[in-house]
């Protein structure tokens, strides 16, 4: 397996950063701290970072301000929603889930949701490959 890394960009010049290889070693808190000081953070209601990306799974952390939200959406893949930090909503079919720092929520795909932050949050997005 070749090691893939992401290319540099103006809103992240660093690039570099290792994203799919037989062991990627993950630091949320430094990936929590990195995202709070990017301008996109500063001036919009969310930003967010892939950290792991395969051909079978994407993780994501999201950073979302106090009272922000991320429009109702669908995924094509499975996914799942962990909290690192803060408290959330994630609505779903008509339903209303409250999730706090280390709950998390799985969901089938196709199925349109949306994420609201009660406070400042940090979550992590796991989307998995659909079985062939």
């Amino acid at each position: 397996m070749e090691n893939k890394s992401n290319e540099a960009t103006p809103l992240r010049p660093q690039g570099d950063r290792v994203i799919d290889a037989p062991l990627v070693e993950m630091d949320l808190n430094k990936f929590i701290s990195q995202i709070r000081s990017e301008a996109t953070w500063k001036e919009s209601d969310h930003n967010s970072i892939t950290i792991f990306k395969s051909d079978t799974m994407r993780i994501v952390l999201i950073g979302i301000h106090e009272k922000a939200s991320l429009k109702t959406h669908s995924a094509d893949t499975v996914i799942s929603l962990q909290v690192l930090e803060g408290k959330v909503r994630f609505k779903a079919d008509e339903r209303v889930v409250s999730l706090g720092k280390g709950q998390m929520i799985a969901l089938h795909s196709r199925i349109p949701h949306s994420v609201s932050a009660d406070t400042e949050s940090f979550v992590l997005l796991t989307l998995a490959a659909l079985a062939k």
